[in-house]
């Protein structure tokens, strides 16, 4: 009975995986046919990514793509481990389950309402769309990933560590940047990756605030595919595919030394 549910485990995983990458792999398959159609393939070429390469206003569009995850990532990690220790260290229950009810209102929430929340906050202040909408946006949605990341790394400090750190006379100061922060790093390291990798596939909020000026990936993909299919759009997701691959495979590495070092100081 256990071989069978097991058997029956990986082939269910192995239908999942299938219909998950299957389109993905198609798309990447096609990005190379010479043919310019997504019907039959007719011969391999490179032509769609030298147009990718060529097309300088894309190039722009990605640049502002990453600056602004990066930017937005790093400041919502920043904002997000702040919120997730004032949460930790709030001592009232009430309090306690009412800020976190509030930290996932946005997690919930449909981007469409976010999205026009947004706008909407924006034009009642005054604020032009563009990058500057753009990034409080990202910031704001990325805010909430970053809190549930760091959080269960926080419940896993045991208190006794913290009050034997205050009776040897450490400050709250050093306690949170020689002890808290250091165990949460691996929590800390996840929320960034979440709140980068949100930012750069985000697209209902992003459609909502930003303005003539200014453009991400997912906006521009997106009225080039109103316009025609085009193979130079495959090729970009492919690209943008691998590159989301290398970041998850830097980040498995990254939690993984973390974990040998975490073991070798234990048996030590």
């Amino acid at each position: 009975m256990i071989k069978s549910s097991k058997k029956l485990e990986r082939i269910y995983l192995f239908i999942v995986f299938v219909i998950l990458y299957l389109p993905i792999f198609y798309l990447i398959f096609y990005s190379f046919n010479e043919g310019g159609n997504m019907n039959t393939f007719t011969g391999f070429t490179l032509d769609y990514y030298r147009e990718l390469i060529e097309d300088k206003r894309l190039i722009m569009i990605v640049i502002q793509t990453f600056l602004l995850a990066l930017l937005s990532s790093l400041v919502a990690t920043a904002i997000g481990t702040l919120g997730a220790m004032g949460i930790y260290f709030t001592k009232n229950k009430k309090s306690k389950n009412t800020l976190l009810s509030l930290n996932n209102v946005l997690m919930v929430s449909p981007d469409v309402i976010i999205g026009s929340s947004f706008l909407i906050f924006f034009t009642v202040l005054g604020i032009g769309l563009g990058f500057k909408s753009v990034l409080i946006s990202h910031i704001a949605f990325s805010i909430p990933i970053v809190v549930l990341m760091v959080l269960p790394r926080l419940n896993e400090i045991s208190e006794s560590i913290l009050f034997a750190a205050r009776d040897l006379g450490a400050s709250s100061l050093q306690i949170i940047t020689k002890i808290i922060i250091p165990m949460i790093t691996p929590g800390i390291l996840a929320g960034f990756f979440m709140a980068f990798t949100y930012s750069l596939d985000d697209f209902a909020v992003t459609f909502f605030v930003t303005g003539n000026g200014f453009s991400t990936l997912s906006v521009e993909i997106y009225s080039r595919a109103r316009q025609g299919v085009s193979l130079s759009i495959n090729a970009l997701s492919t690209l943008m595919f691998f590159f989301s691959l290398f970041l998850v495979s830097g980040y498995y590495i990254l939690t993984t030394k973390n974990q040998k070092k975490k073991s070798k100081a234990v048996n030590k």
